[in-house]
């Protein structure tokens, strides 16, 4: 039998399954982000249909990884801060690590991948550069006028697969600055096609959570993190 918080998960999911595409165009990847989730209730997603999911931390997505190891089809993201003495495991552990957040830790996982060309667990992962655009001593990030001022230098991690920006904005803003910030990432890397950059690409816009998401769409999202939405409030 499932427990009845399993049972209410259930029934959220299914309520999310018929309003999210109202909001949520398909060309959007939606990860859910499972911080605290059980492996049991990430099963119940999958069963969902849901294949994108987001840890914050390297030990949790391990333990998780090991317990869903069946599920062959799922695609992990890292999306917490990632400290340099942790990248060599987040290289085995994730295709796609959207909070590289600075040019040291972005040359330190290109030096790691460079001097492991034969080894199956490191993968040439999906990279998305974590801009902070708005002061906040909780986030971490380049500022616009960094990230341009780094670009020939990042353009030479040839190993790592950067392919866009991450943007994650203050807590506390009216809606109107919110959309400020998204459009602000947008514009970001617009700037950044200009430059014309031999290997950095800017396909994809990292942006939204479970409180403003429909604005980080507006502003031209490829990707939206969900997590309460989905899941409830986790202490």
């Amino acid at each position: 039998m499932i427990p009845s918080s399993l049972s209410q998960f259930v029934d959220r999911l299914e309520q999310i399954r018929r309003t999210l595409p109202q909001t949520v165009p398909p060309t959007v990847r939606l990860i859910a982000v499972t911080k605290q989730v059980s492996a049991e209730v990430m099963r119940i997603a999958y069963d969902a249909g849901i294949r994108d999911f987001g840890e914050n931390r390297i030990q949790e997505a391990e333990d998780k990884q090991a317990e869903l190891q069946d599920l062959t089809d799922v695609t992990w993201h890292l999306i917490g801060h990632l400290q340099s003495n942790k990248a060599a495991k987040a290289l085995e552990l994730f295709s796609w690590i959207h909070s590289v957040d600075s040019l040291k830790l972005a040359q330190r996982l290109n030096q790691i991948a460079e001097a492991s060309p034969d080894q199956p667990k490191v993968c040439k992962p999906k990279i998305c550069l974590q801009v902070k655009l708005l002061p906040d001593p909780n986030k971490f990030g380049w500022s616009a006028s960094e990230l341009l001022s780094d670009l020939p230098l990042l353009d030479e991690c040839t190993r790592l697969d950067i392919t866009g920006l991450m943007s994650i904005p203050p807590y506390g803003l009216e809606p109107s600055e919110t959309l400020s910030v998204f459009t602000q990432t947008r514009d970001l890397a617009e700037k950044i096609r200009q430059q014309n950059c031999r290997y950095i690409q800017m396909q994809e816009l990292s942006m939204g959570m479970s409180d403003d998401y429909p604005l980080a769409i507006q502003s031209g999202a490829t990707m939206i993190r969900l997590g309460r939405t989905l899941f409830g409030d986790r202490s």
